[in-house]
């Protein structure tokens, strides 16, 4: 039976929902958070370049929408509650948190990886997505508590999470750990209304995947891989990103959502 609290032909509407992005400003954060922006969301990025903070937000406020962008560094916990509280301040509310911010490894081989390489991955990649999604989780249930829906907790992770990624052991297993976090969230806050899914990317344009894609050897082995025979482009989560933060994604948490071109199934 259809929810009759759920207006079908408003589903996607996003006016009043408040997005917070993490790395919003560029990549898949930025492909995410304009597809929010095209339908009415209030945006929220959180970045640590302000140069491209600033782009993002005159990209997004071009949809009409009130848009904030903070520098934020989220391996740091007490910039991460700060930019929270910040958040809170200015709109009021946090109904999603795309939980995207990453860095890619660097190793020159598994035995050749330093301790502070580890970290460094880590930091960022886990310690970040820890710290983001403990903020948001924790006001999302006080909201409940006042008898406000709870909201949609993204994670972007990746496919090394599974198939390993030579030189970047580290890279993986903190895409792995995001993964059981994400879960462990979805079955402890169900009861507090939060959704709590995942997002695995293929091989997508972006600042991240610049170098590899600039290697002739690479773009020859990888994209015949690919079945659509393109590299994904930002734009492709922009719509999965609508879809995951409005109602129409009520029911469904606990999820990896695979978005690769068909290149983990080839």
């Amino acid at each position: 039976m259809t929810d009759p609290s759920i207006d079908l032909r408003r589903m996607f509407d996003l006016t009043g929902h408040v997005a917070l992005v993490t790395g919003g400003n560029g990549g898949i954060g930025l492909g995410m958070a304009e597809g929010l922006a095209a339908h009415g969301a209030t945006i929220a990025v959180w970045g640590t370049n302000p140069d491209k903070n600033d782009a993002a937000v005159e990209r997004l406020a071009s949809y009409g929408v009130d848009v904030e962008a903070l520098v934020c560094d989220v391996g740091d916990e007490e910039a991460v509650e700060e930019a929270t509280r910040e958040v809170l301040a200015t709109f009021g509310r946090i109904d999603s948190c795309f939980v995207n911010a990453g860095v890619g490894g660097q190793a020159p081989s598994f035995v050749g990886m330093t301790t502070e390489e580890w970290r460094r991955v880590m930091r960022v990649n886990l310690d970040g997505a820890f710290f983001t999604a403990r903020a948001v989780t924790r006001h999302m249930v006080e909201r409940h508590g006042s008898g406000d829906p709870g909201g949609s907790l993204v994670f972007t992770t990746s496919g090394s999470a599974y198939f390993g990624q030579q030189r970047g052991q580290h890279y993986g297993a903190s895409k792995a750990g995001v993964i059981s976090m994400m879960r462990a969230i979805a079955v402890e806050h169900a009861r507090h209304g939060i959704r709590s899914n995942a997002i695995l990317p293929g091989w997508i344009e972006s600042d991240m995947t610049a170098g590899a894609f600039g290697w002739q050897t690479f773009v020859d082995k990888v994209l015949p891989r690919v079945p659509f025979r393109r590299w994904g482009d930002p734009t492709d989560f922009s719509g999965l990103a609508v879809y995951l933060a409005s109602g129409a994604s009520g029911y469904h948490t606990g999820d990896v959502i695979t978005i690769d071109g068909g290149y983990h199934s080839f």
